[in-house]
């Protein structure tokens, strides 16, 4: 069993709304234009794919796409969107998927969503699973964000607007984050949410990648192909399953 935050049907209503900067078109679109790319004419496979923030504007690109997605509520918000993009309830790291794919993808962070070490490797062995020779999984994740901690400090903000402010705090040890979002309300009063993650390494990456047979092929600090360096804040990273030699 999963060690996932579960999504319920009032979160998932308001997923988008409260996401909308992820939808911006200048955020969107170099990520769709790279995944394109990476899966040619093949089909791809969305792990984690929500309410289809990535899916649905890939699909209206001509790829087949399908997806995996713990919350029936997220799933039929992407349903009520496209009929024609299938989508499994179930958890990412065991779900299978009929087929073989060109790309599996793993965006916006949600790796961390698998809270254990096992979980997390085994989410890695299924995407590879999934792919055809050749195939690719791409994982977008953020670098841990450690160094802004000092010592003593119990928490890092990452949000502080209007409407929202937003903060992690952390479990070093356990490799075990915690977001805390105070959002405001219509009627001025603010809403309390946490979300609890599993903060990964890039080079932990790519051992899971290795355990899974995948090797690495790219890794960007950004959906534009902006060079990794040790200030990155995130990383696009892309492993291949080998094509097998005769």
């Amino acid at each position: 069993m999963t060690s996932s935050d579960l999504w319920d049907a009032e979160t998932a209503a308001r997923y988008d709304d409260e996401a909308a900067s992820m939808f911006a078109p200048e955020v969107l679109e170099p990520a769709l234009e790279l995944l394109a790319s990476l899966a040619g004419d093949g089909p791809v496979l969305e792990l984690a794919v929500g309410t289809g923030r990535v899916a649905v504007p890939l699909r209206e690109r001509g790829l087949e796409v399908s997806g995996i997605e713990l919350s029936r509520p997220m799933a039929e918000r992407l349903r009520a969107k496209r009929s024609d993009v299938p989508v499994l309830v179930g958890d990412m790291a065991t779900t299978r998927v009929p087929g073989e794919f060109s790309l599996v993808y793993l965006v916006f962070n949600t790796l961390g969503n698998l809270r254990t070490q096992d979980e997390q490797v085994e989410c890695f062995r299924n995407a590879a699973r999934h792919l055809a020779p050749g195939g690719r999984f791409v994982v977008e994740i953020g670098v841990p964000s450690l160094r802004r901690l000092p010592p003593g400090q119990s928490a890092v903000p990452f949000d502080v607007s209007d409407g929202h402010v937003g903060f992690d705090t952390y479990d070093l040890v356990g490799q075990q984050g915690t977001s805390h979002h105070l959002t405001r309300c219509d009627d001025g009063s603010f809403r309390y949410g946490v979300h609890h993650y599993r903060f990964v390494w890039p080079e932990e990456c790519d051992l899971m990648a290795r355990l899974a047979g995948l090797e690495l092929e790219h890794r960007w600090s950004n959906w534009r192909g902006a060079p990794f360096t040790h200030d990155s804040e995130q990383h696009v990273s892309v492993w291949r399953r080998p094509v097998e030699k005769a």
